[in-house]
């Protein structure tokens, strides 16, 4: 101990003497973590404190360590495509679905750890981001998920809200294991997918042929609005019919109405003029069967016969007697007196 105390002992003076310090520094997205690895005072190990992003700081040399870590976000990819992702060779998730079938999804985890446990991080967690993200973000990352998306039935992978109900699980499930190690999963990301061949092909068929369906089913809706639009046009025709008779048979009752009345009316004319004569009739009646009736009835036979020739015949026996009366002579007389008349 003493052996290798000494030096150290020697090496500390000799700094301190010369006033030594090693530059330190972290980017602007980076915090810094130190480790005293001897302690002339206070207590050594991984210091609880953490060094602000974009700060230079001056440390003594060998018995200080100095780590940073990135607290930006990170996206840790696994994708079949060897031209992109973390790995350059086939990485994406390979699992099977509820319903027993091949399945390999692309997925991305986009994460960033907490400043505040950086110190916790480097302890018990990981030395360096290299190693939080393929050593832990990614041994988590391509385990859990699997089980998840597993869930879902085959054909539920090609409805853009289940794929995103069963990452937002994801999300919570990488959050709960990784959450207390001081990193915070922001989201989880699916992005292609791929059946086996014979499976996907039939897949695909089925699709073809549940969209002739509802091609199918949209003409047949097509045909019944367009029954129902035919049906409405004939009722409204239908009803027009129907408020065209019954206005004019509204239009000839009215006119039967005023008819009826303008005949009520006469009649009652009529009645009223019936029943003014008839008064009169009986007036006159009256006033003949009076004293002076006999003189008005003379005088109105006098008023008839005045200009009238009046011609006298035999009667006899209560009546005019052709078989005594001498027509031949009767006829002879009047034609003298007319012609006599004439020449007068």
């Amino acid at each position: 101990m003493k052996r290798f105390f000494i030096p150290i002992a020697l090496l500390i003076m000799i700094a301190l003497a010369g006033g030594t310090y090693i530059t330190h520094t972290t980017g602007l997205t980076e915090v810094g973590v130190r480790t005293r690895k001897m302690a002339l005072w206070g207590s050594k190990g991984v210091e609880d404190h953490i060094y602000a992003p974009g700060g230079t700081y001056f440390f003594l040399p060998f018995i200080n360590d100095w780590d940073v870590f990135d607290t930006k976000l990170q996206n840790l990819e696994m994708t079949l495509s060897k031209t992109r992702g973390d790995r350059r060779t086939r990485d994406d998730l390979v699992f099977k679905t509820i319903d027993g079938n091949d399945i390999s999804l692309d997925v991305i985890i986009a994460y960033r750890i907490d400043p505040e446990k950086a110190p916790y991080i480097l302890q018990y967690v990981a030395r360096d981001d290299d190693t939080l993200r393929g050593t832990i973000v990614r041994t988590v990352a391509r385990s859990k998920p699997r089980d998840i998306f597993g869930e879902l039935k085959t054909e539920a992978f090609y409805v853009a809200e289940a794929r995103e109900a069963q990452s937002g699980k994801a999300r919570e499930a990488l959050q709960e294991i990784l959450g207390p190690m001081g990193i915070i999963v922001e989201k989880v990301l699916t992005n292609d997918y791929r059946f086996n061949p014979e499976y996907q092909k039939a897949i695909e068929d089925k699709k073809v042929a549940d969209q002739q369906v509802e091609k199918n089913k949209s003409a047949q809706h097509a045909a019944t609005e367009e029954y129902r639009r035919k049906l409405e046009e004939a009722k409204g025709e239908v009803n027009k019919m129907v408020a065209d008779a019954d206005g004019e048979y509204l239009k000839a009752k009215i006119e039967a109405d005023v008819y009826l009345e303008q005949q009520r009316l006469l009649a009652q004319a009529i009645q009223a003029e019936g029943i003014a004569e008839a008064n009169g009739i009986r007036e006159m009646n009256n006033a003949l069967a009076g004293d002076g009736g006999e003189v008005i009835v003379k005088l109105r036979i006098a008023e008839a016969i005045q200009g009238k020739r009046i011609i006298l015949l035999p009667v006899s026996e209560g009546g005019m007697n052709l078989k005594t009366t001498d027509i031949n002579g009767l006829i002879e007389t009047l034609g003298v007196r007319s012609l006599s008349g004439e020449n007068e």
